[in-house]
């Protein structure tokens, strides 16, 4: 699409990225996917081919990412935290070539490797944009609630919405991964609206503050559950933050004593959520102001309805399919998002999952409700809430802890219970209490993970 080579020659000598090794223009960027163009074709990589891409992010990624899509590639980011499913998601998608790219020292083509793969069939989705030579990527859900899924995008409809007016730019540290569908969002966001990318070795809330403070970062996209990490460690006190304008957030639901706790640590943040879905793309929101929960989703290319209290989204964004799964769309192009919502005119509230929901003898509860008051207990510094099986009342609610010290169990027990029975309605009480002892409750993309499954905790109660 020769608009995109045409918006980023505009740019010149605009910084496209900054980090610890140093600047990169714009003119820089379009020498360095030159570069990686001529060793995509050194590389016998043609359009149509399926390309399974292991890397960080590094502004040479980015080059060569951009060298792919002008290849006419369908390009597969590969995550090191998911070594485990590559062969299974390279099978998935019947990838032609695996590119890995140095996680360590200098990013070039030399220090790139490319291997030929064997394909098997085509998935019928695949075939026109094979034919065809369209770009375009392949990114798995995370699977929180069951088995990932592979969805097909078409970088054509990923990148429309761009196309138009050039819109302000941030600094932009670039959390969300190329995996994710928020990740390829800001990337894109970022660099055709001229702005600038900072990218952080680590995504650990003291190095992510660092990396706010050294290179002076205006925009963080990242998570609830990133940002509840960051306030319980308190990180955010030993550096100079004052370059942060907005603060995005997504992917989960926000719990509302991270939100309030969040305002009041940084007062002069923009606090945005956003709302998207890697089957529909990114929406349009607006919140009500910094301190709610409640926002206006939509924009151009988008139509929201509330069924039944569901959130139900048509899309022009919308992915091609699943590889792996039966389309999700109704005969009209509509997708059910799952997600339970309140509505107040134009302004919707996102309650949490529906498959998320504990049946706790008929009544509803939801996970983020209950974590969001767990939060507020001395000694927490997190909270993961989930359901379990109970042969009583079918399910029961299930807390798992992360404490910030050491504390006797029972003790700990004990308080939880009493300080619940206080303020919660007795089904909302937890019914089983676990004591973690990993260092975090979420999973690579900053996500808690809320399967059913045996606890890796210390300690168990029932309550």
């Amino acid at each position: 699409m020769s608009w995109i080579s045409e918006r980023l020659e505009q740019f010149g000598q605009r910084l496209i990225a900054i980090n610890e090794s140093g600047e990169v223009t714009y003119a820089d960027f379009l020498g360095k996917v030159a570069q990686w163009r001529a060793a995509v074709a050194q590389w016998d990589v043609v359009a149509g081919d399926r390309v399974g891409l292991v890397s960080h992010y590094h502004i040479d990624v980015v080059a060569l990412l951009q060298a792919l899509v002008e290849a006419g590639c369908i390009v597969i980011p590969l995550s090191e935290d998911d070594r485990s499913l590559f062969d299974e998601r390279l099978v998935t998608v019947c990838a032609t070539k695996l590119v890995t790219v140095p996680a360590a020292g200098e990013i070039t083509p030399a220090t790139t490797s490319c291997r030929d793969l064997s394909p098997g069939t085509l998935h019928g989705l695949l075939d026109p944009m094979v034919a065809a030579g369209r770009p375009g990527f392949v990114i798995f859900t995370s699977g929180s609630t069951g088995k990932g899924k592979a969805v097909l995008l078409d970088y054509e409809r990923m990148t429309q919405k761009f196309r138009g007016k050039v819109r302000e730019s941030f600094r932009t540290l670039l959390f969300l991964k190329l995996d994710h569908i928020g990740g390829l969002n800001t990337l894109f966001s970022v660099i055709f609206n001229g702005g600038t990318i900072v990218t952080c070795a680590s995504r650990q809330a003291k190095e992510i503050c660092a990396c706010i403070d050294t290179y002076r970062v205006e925009l963080l996209p990242t998570t609830p559950s990133f940002l509840t990490m960051l306030l319980m460690s308190g990180v955010q006190r030993q550096y100079d933050l004052s370059s942060l304008r907005v603060i995005t957030y997504g992917t989960e639901a926000m719990p509302a004593s991270t939100l309030a706790s969040l305002h009041g640590a940084l007062p002069g943040v923009v606090l945005k959520q956003t709302y998207g879905l890697s089957e529909l793309g990114i929406l349009a929101t607006k919140s009500k102001d910094s301190a709610s929960k409640w926002m206006k989703i939509g924009g151009d290319g988008f139509e929201v309805q509330v069924r039944e209290g569901v959130l139900w989204i048509k899309s022009e964004q919308a992915m091609l399919g699943y590889l792996n799964a039966p389309s999700p769309f109704d005969a009209d192009g509509w997708y059910n998002t799952g997600d339970r919502v309140e509505v107040d005119g134009d302004y919707v509230h996102i309650l949490g999952r529906e498959s998320e929901i504990i049946n706790v003898a008929g009544e509803k509860v939801f996970p983020i409700e209950i974590e969001s008051f767990l939060l507020t207990i001395d000694n927490v510094r997190d909270v993961l809430v989930r359901a379990k099986k109970s042969p009583v009342v079918g399910q029961m609610v299930w807390a798992e802890f992360l404490l910030d010290s050491a504390e006797d169990a029972a003790v700990f027990k004990k308080r939880v219970i009493e300080h619940c029975q206080r303020h919660l309605a007795p089904f909302k009480v937890p019914g089983f209490i676990t004591i973690g002892n990993d260092d975090s409750l979420v999973g690579a993309r900053f996500k808690k993970i809320r399967l059913d499954k045996p606890s890796a905790a210390t300690t168990t109660h029932g309550a």
